[in-house]
């Protein structure tokens, strides 16, 4: 059996995200692997699954900020804004007058927006989700969430292609970039293509193949690249295990610290306030072994 870690995968497109927590359960010899964020099957890229003990991990790695890049194309929206959809309305013409006014629409999508999410997202609607309701037929209108889309850079114009990269919070669409670009710019757009490279400080250069054995990343290694670490004694251990707060006088204040054995396992997280650690999540003694 696989030890209990985080695995960093470079998705191919065609699978989905579930088809390749199945296929991790096979290779791993456990049900217990979770995701930390879906791809479409037409995507690819980075994807974080938690195996065994360190899925308790995952909550703490879906909000993380991510880099994608990806193809837009103008001149034609579509029902779920990328290729896969049907067609909406006359196509439009991509002319120099209309990439004239590519930065002001691009600019216009940076930094904080409310953003309305795609229609076949994966957002839950009266207890499904959008996307089943979407091709069972039904209309969808969801609401606008505030995102931040710190970096939306266009690298290159290939007639009516934009290929772009995209640096945003956790639940921005990267389609309803698309779409919403197309639109300012008075045209339709697309997304056709579109790659994850990076969730919070993982890359997707780190990720290995899916082959047996699994490379996984201990469970201390992946919290110490997020949180400030807390050593503690075998008795300090031993009290956090059960639940009990510490008295850490010398550490500062922190929403988050991953407490480490004296030999530099995870035990768990916890908080810091006021010169006492409270637990957040615990992990059992064989997720660290």
């Amino acid at each position: 059996m696989t030890a209990a870690g985080i695995l960093l995968v470079d998705k191919p497109v065609g699978p989905t995200s579930h088809d390749l927590v199945q296929r991790v359960r096979r290779l791993a010899g456990t049900r217990r692997v979770g995701h930390a964020g879906t791809l479409d099957p037409a995507a690819s890229g980075l994807l974080l699954l938690g195996i065994d003990a360190a899925t308790r991990l995952l909550t703490h790695l879906v909000g993380l900020d991510k880099t994608y890049r990806a193809t837009i194309r103008l001149g034609r929206a579509t029902t779920t804004d990328d290729a896969e959809g049907e067609p909406i309305g006359e196509p439009g013409t991509v002319d120099a007058a209309v990439l004239a006014g590519l930065g002001e629409a691009v600019a216009a999508l940076t930094g904080p927006i409310d953003q309305v999410p795609s229609s076949v997202s994966a957002i839950h609607v009266a207890g499904r989700r959008a996307h089943e309701l979407v091709r069972a037929g039904e209309r969808v209108e969801l609401p606008a969430r505030r995102v931040t889309v710190s970096r939306f850079d266009v690298e290159a114009v290939r007639g009516s292609d934009l290929d772009v990269v995209v640096d945003c919070s956790s639940g921005t669409y990267v389609r309803a970039l698309a779409r919403d670009l197309g639109a300012a710019l008075g045209v339709g757009g697309h997304l056709t293509a579109l790659r994850r490279t990076r969730i919070g400080p993982f890359r997707v250069e780190d990720a290995v193949p899916l082959e047996a054995p699994l490379a996984v990343t201990d469970p201390a290694a992946v919290a110490t690249r997020l949180f400030p670490a807390l050593p503690l004694t075998a008795e300090q251990t031993l009290a956090l295990q059960q639940g009990k707060r510490l008295d850490v006088p010398d550490v500062a204040d922190a929403e988050t610290v991953a407490a480490l054995d004296p030999g530099g396992r995870l035990v768990g997280l916890a908080r810091v306030r006021g010169g006492v650690a409270s637990v957040l999540l615990n992990l059992p003694p064989e997720a660290a072994a």
